[in-house]
């Protein structure tokens, strides 16, 4: 019984990191097409910092989220 409730949990984990990354990577589109950012990268080339720590974060947790759900615990262990 153990075995399952560590698996599931695992699962709502990796659901959670994808769910949280794909809401962040929303937020960098978003704060992308912003006048502000769009100015920015006009300007210098490259994003504001808050774009890039949003891209780099949600990527990071769905990236995150996908290996855990389908190369954590598995039911054998």
């Amino acid at each position: 019984m153990a075995t399952n409730d560590s698996l599931a949990l695992s699962k709502i984990l990796a659901v959670v990191l994808i769910v949280v990354g794909l809401i962040l990577l929303f937020f960098a589109y978003r704060s992308s097409q912003s006048l502000g950012d769009q100015v920015t990268e006009a300007l210098t080339g490259s994003f504001t910092d808050s774009t890039i720590w949003f891209l780099i974060l949600g990527a990071a947790s769905t990236v995150a989220g996908v290996g855990l759900f389908f190369f954590g615990k598995s039911a054998n262990t």
